[in-house]
């Protein structure tokens, strides 16, 4: 068990689900990058960059995607909660997969050109 794995044990098994589903859209959208624990939080890494990163909290599943990821989506996230660099997916609806792995994309092809 890694320390993603542990991570994502530490919490109900609703949230459990909502997290494996985080890390997986994640996965598939950026399958060379590294995963970690940073800040406290699953962290994913690519080209040695930061990539994204994603947390649960009591009401919601924090996605970091850093400024610039959530500025291009920023309509479709606009009726999520959101701060700097972070939005919240609240835990009582399916995460938006698709959104999420969009995301990832973007961040994966600015990441290379940095």
């Amino acid at each position: 068990m890694n320390e993603v794995d542990k991570y994502i044990a530490g919490f109900p098994e609703n949230v459990q689900v909502l997290l494996s589903q985080m890390r997986n859209c994640i996965r598939e959208a950026a399958p060379e990058a590294v995963e970690s624990i940073a800040y406290g939080m699953p962290a994913y890494k690519l080209n040695k960059k930061p990539l994204v990163y994603f947390a649960a909290y009591a009401r919601h599943i924090g996605f970091y995607a850093t400024p610039s990821g959530h500025r291009e989506f920023a309509s479709e996230l606009s009726v999520y909660k959101q701060g700097k660099g972070s939005v919240q997916f609240p835990i009582d609806e399916p995460l938006p997969c698709d959104l999420i792995r969009r995301i990832v994309a973007f961040r994966v092809k600015e990441n290379a050109l940095k």
